[in-house]
């Protein structure tokens, strides 16, 4: 049965694939992308240009944070054993959106500190690195100190509100063309990674999820409890720093190129589990990854607005998608938690 899945999920991200590369403001033949992909001459060198430069990396940037972003919520949800749990539970967005609310909110004051800093695309994701990085930092930190999940979970929280609050504060003092740029960037957008950025975001997202599958065997233990998992020899503290590292590679570099995406960790695991009809990761970690970058995809061609020159916020479409899914699975299985 998970293969039957895996080859239809396949077939269809294939397809979702070459249909957001065909869809847009200018509409292209599937035929001719099909083309331009496998590097066939094509004499539409305008087509050509916008394939390459432009569709295809925000493609591939989208199957590669919404594979990075499901895996982090399927992740967090099995770890807290809570349906809700998404992967910047851990203040890690957070981090990365006080990261970026430096650079541009202050801009001005940290030039006139640090004249080296680049306030652009750059300065941008540097800040967002940066910032879910210490926060990350810090929440292993606590890690070490606090034995409760549930305990963690609040730590994560507080750290989110605390720095919500510093972001208010910034706002409050930044000029109103700085405060526009840092909106703009919370909406979410994949159409900003170049190529460039992709050779640095592809590799680190690719390793943390070669490092999923290590993960596969403790999650399955620890759905079972802690006190099973530690009479069964697994190691607790290890587990802990394996799921928040990758969680924290996974949600911090793609926050930091791509802007906070929302509802696509929270909603995308529990689709999994309804097509797999399973807890167990063997099956439902390879559906979760295949699922979320379809769904990704597509709310990306719908952001687009095929046929017209303006686009929707990203994460508008996103929550536009998961707030109703998420209200239609608990109406429909009554009790979430039943799945952990």
């Amino acid at each position: 049965m998970l293969k039957k899945h895996i080859i239809l999920l396949s077939v269809l991200l294939a397809l979702v694939f070459l249909m957001n590369l065909s869809i847009g403001s200018v509409g292209i033949p599937v035929f001719d992308v099909f083309e331009i992909i496998i590097g066939k001459n094509n004499d539409n060198f305008v087509w050509e240009n916008i394939i390459l430069n432009f569709r295809l990396p925000r493609a591939i940037t989208a199957i590669l944070a919404g594979m990075g972003l499901s895996l982090s919520g399927l992740f967090m949800q099995t770890y807290f054993r809570n349906p809700l749990a998404g992967p910047f539970v851990l203040g890690i967005s957070s981090g990365a959106s006080l990261g970026v609310a430096i650079v541009v909110l202050g801009s001005s004051w940290l030039m006139a500190v640090f004249p080296f800093i680049d306030p652009g695309n750059w300065g941008i994701i540097s800040g967002s690195v940066i910032g879910a990085s210490l926060v990350f930092s810090v929440v292993l930190l606590f890690a070490k100190k606090v034995n409760n999940n549930t305990s963690l979970l609040i730590i994560g929280l507080m750290f989110s509100s605390a720095t919500s609050a510093i972001v208010s504060i910034l706002q409050y003092f930044s000029s109103p063309e700085n405060i526009q740029s840092y909106i703009i960037w919370t909406f979410g957008d994949l159409g900003g990674v170049t190529n460039g950025e992709l050779s640095i975001l592809a590799p680190i997202v690719i390793v943390a999820l070669l490092l999923t599958i290590f993960m596969i065997k403790p999650l399955n233990i620890l759905q079972l409890g802690e006190m099973y998992a530690k009479n069964a020899g697994l190691n607790i503290k290890s587990t802990r720093y394996g799921i928040v590292f990758i969680t924290a590679l996974l949600a911090g570099s793609i926050t930091a190129f791509c802007g906070p995406i929302a509802f696509i960790g929270l909603a995308v695991p529990h689709i999994a589990r309804m097509i797999t009809n399973s807890t167990d990761h063997n099956k439902i970690l390879p559906v979760t990854a295949f699922t979320g970058a379809i769904i990704l995809l597509v709310c990306d061609i719908v952001s687009r607005l095929p046929g017209f020159t303006q686009t929707l916020p990203l994460n508008a479409v996103t929550s536009l998608f998961g707030g109703p899914l998420v209200i239609w699975l608990i109406i429909k299985k009554k009790n979430l938690y039943s799945s952990f």
